[in-house]
């Protein structure tokens, strides 16, 4: 018969009921050590164990931007003001509102293995310079040996998980895909729109198992996704950035939608390619063009496929 113990760290792992199952508090959290910080974006993430849990955890905490909805509630008398500085018509304070005004985005992994504990863990960045020859010598049998878990995408993809989160979807299983929001993204505020469409046809791990037979795909992703954002959101075309990385953080086929003013974690050169320039190329210049050129990625230093390059020579 399991303990108390056992029990609560059976109701911390993973369920597939969706978002109204899980932790209500953090009792008998114990932080391990901090992963990262980001001052600018006023985020931390932690690593650390519950007690008497043997699985590792790794925590996101993010603070929301402000809105309108709760500005009432900030400029209110709820809102304690504790005197920083004072200087002729200038005055700063720390504000304490109201919790309902003073939210925090939380992200919970758990359990988190050690691939998740390096991918959020601060570290030095490079750039590599992979070949046609480099991805089939190098990065193809490491993502081969590696069998990285995307069960959490098949969920998805199988309506057991996250159901409730789609914003759209395409059910045809050649071009179709689900239309949902990132994680990165709190639901409050267009501005910081993040969403993902995960296509259902599997075996494309990345760009570069792109040709022309996936054209219809890409057009499909990109034509209805766009749209369906304007429907459901109101952001019109014009102010979305549409995008694929490489190298990707899972390997299965997925485009990012961000609003324009954003400047979403990855979307800058070197990691982002626009979905417009990957159709264009595919169908103006060469079929196999993702097959055919080398392609500039941004490695983490502690990366094991950084040090599969590093090890052969390539950085």
């Amino acid at each position: 018969m399991a303990d108390d113990g056992d029990q609560i760290c059976a109701a911390k792992k993973p369920r597939l009921t969706g978002q109204g199952d899980g932790l209500e508090n953090f009792d008998k959290f114990e932080v391990i050590k901090v992963l990262s910080e980001n001052v600018q974006g006023k985020s931390v993430c932690v690593h650390g164990k519950f007690q008497s849990c043997d699985d590792d955890a790794v925590v996101l905490l993010e603070k929301t931007p402000f809105s309108a909805r709760n500005l009432p509630i900030v400029l209110s008398k709820d809102t304690k003001l504790s005197v920083d500085m004072r200087n002729d018509v200038y005055g700063q304070y720390i504000g304490y509102p109201a919790p309902t005004a003073n939210t925090i985005k939380t992200t919970v992994i758990y359990p988190a293995t050690a691939q998740h504990i390096a991918k959020y863990t601060s570290q030095d960045v490079f750039f590599v310079y992979e070949s046609p020859e480099l991805y089939k010598t190098i990065t193809l049998p490491f993502f081969e040996a590696q069998k990285f878990s995307i069960q959490w995408v098949y969920n998805i993809l199988e309506k057991k998980a996250e159901t409730e989160r789609v914003v759209f979807e395409d059910g045809d299983p050649e071009t179709g895909f689900v239309l949902l929001p990132d994680m990165k993204w709190d639901q409050q505020q267009v501005e910081n729109l993040y969403l993902i469409a995960i296509c259902h046809k599997r075996g494309i791990k990345s760009l570069r198992d792109l040709n022309e037979e996936h054209i219809p795909l890409l057009k499909n992703i990109l034509n209805k996704g766009r749209d369906a954002i304007r429907t459901k959101y109101n952001v019109p075309h014009s102010q979305l950035r549409i995008y694929v990385h490489y190298q990707p953080s899972y390997y299965h086929f997925h485009v990012h939608f961000t609003h324009l003013k954003f400047d979403a974690p990855g979307s800058g050169s070197g990691k982002a390619h626009l979905l417009s320039d990957v159709i264009d190329n595919i169908s103006t210049i060469d079929s196999g063009y993702y097959q055919n050129r080398t392609l500039p990625c941004i490695l983490r230093e502690h990366d094991k496929l950084y040090q599969e390059f590093k090890q052969a020579g390539n950085v």
